[in-house]
């Protein structure tokens, strides 16, 4: 079993800040990447933010400067800091971790629950 979970989502006003946490747990011989997707609605889901256990992260063009992703590979978590939120940023941000279970198995991409960010004045 493999357990993702997030935190740290709430309300801000815009010009404010959030920062999303995000553990995995479980059965997990080596994960390679995690990161942070999100949802508004009536939208696709896209990607915000991705790390790898090297360090190397990748931002989409519309958070970069905004956005910090970080990550502690000795505890399987992820972070993201989010400053200068705008309205258009809110959504629901879902954490990503694409791992393996055991040597054998392919690596697979698994989800957390989602966390809503709210942006208004």
């Amino acid at each position: 079993q493999v357990q993702i979970v997030e935190s740290g989502g709430g309300l801000v006003q815009p010009g404010g800040s959030l920062r999303l946490s995000c553990a995995a747990s479980g059965s997990i011989v080596s994960l390679p990447a995690m990161g942070w997707y999100r949802q508004a609605p009536g939208k696709q889901r896209e990607m915000v933010a991705l790390v790898n256990n090297g360090g190397i992260s990748n931002y989409a063009e519309f958070v970069k400067g905004r956005f910090t992703i970080s990550r502690d590979n000795a505890k399987n978590t992820v972070t993201l800091q989010m400053n200068s939120l705008n309205f258009e940023d809110t959504a629901v941000y879902y954490c990503n971790a694409r791992l393996k279970k055991s040597w054998r198995d392919r690596f697979d991409d698994y989800w957390g629950q989602g966390t809503q960010v709210t942006v208004s004045s």
